[in-house]
Order: C-alpha cells, then sequence, then structure tokens
C-alpha cells in the first residue's frame, strides 16, 4: 500500500516540456465589430493550423462612452442638445504555446482599427 502512494507522489510532479509553453493573452479592441471579429477569426484559424489549444474569443463588455454637449456655440436660444457615443468592442483570445509559435500565428494582416495587446505569463506560475 506504502508502495503504491509512493509511486503517485512521484507521477504528480511531471517535468516541462522542452520550449517552455506559457500562457499567451491576446486583448483585441475596436470600434467597427466586423473587422475586429475578422481578426479574431484568423488568429484562431492559426491557431487551430498550428494544433495549439486555443480559449475565445471571450466576448468582454462593450463601453459606451457618451458626450452631451450645447448645439448653440453662444449659449442663447432654445435649449437644444447634441447627444454623441463611441462604443469600443473588446474580445480576449488565450493560446497555449511557445514564443516562436506565436510569432508565426500574429503575422497576420490586422484590420485598420483593431488595437492588439499580447501578454505572456508562464505557465508554470499559475500551479
Amino acid at each position: 500500500m506504502a508502495a503504491v502512494a509512493a509511486q503517485k507522489k512521484v507521477g504528480v510532479e511531471e517535468p516541462q516540456p522542452e520550449g517552455g509553453f506559457h500562457r499567451i493573452r491576446i486583448t483585441l479592441s475596436s470600434r467597427n465589430v466586423k473587422n475586429l471579429e475578422k481578426v479574431c477569426a484568423d488568429l484562431i484559424r492559426g491557431a487551430k493550423d498550428q494544433r495549439l489549444k486555443v480559449k475565445g474569443p471571450v466576448r468582454m463588455p462593450t463601453k459606451v462612452l457618451r458626450i452631451t454637449t450645447r448645439k448653440s456655440p453662444c449659449g442663447e436660444g432654445s435649449k437644444t442638445w447634441d447627444r454623441f457615443e463611441m462604443r469600443i468592442h473588446k474580445r480576449v483570445i488565450d493560446l497555449f504555446s511557445s514564443n516562436d509559435v506565436v510569432k508565426q500565428i500574429t503575422q497576420i494582416s490586422i484590420e485598420p482599427g483593431v488595437n492588439v495587446e499580447v501578454t505572456i505569463e508562464d505557465d508554470a506560475a499559475d500551479q
């Protein structure tokens, strides 16, 4: 019985594979949903071609920036107001791979107006 318990303890710690796998979080944000979804689809297609583990795209809440201003420049006249708003859409994609593979995946053409932020974390740090 003690031998079985000793084998389980040894089996819990698995050696890390060569090349150092990382968790890579790609954050995409844009005002145009169509361009944002196209870039997400291209990134995921490239990752699936490389046979990587992919989570996402996770749709984050849309930020709505509003500005209300008077139409009249001098302040006289009827009190009429203009309301402007800008919507910022955000997507998050998680990849589990080495740095070299991510460089190949992110070589896709990115649509204008789409902001990309890449964060790399060690997978061993999560445990």
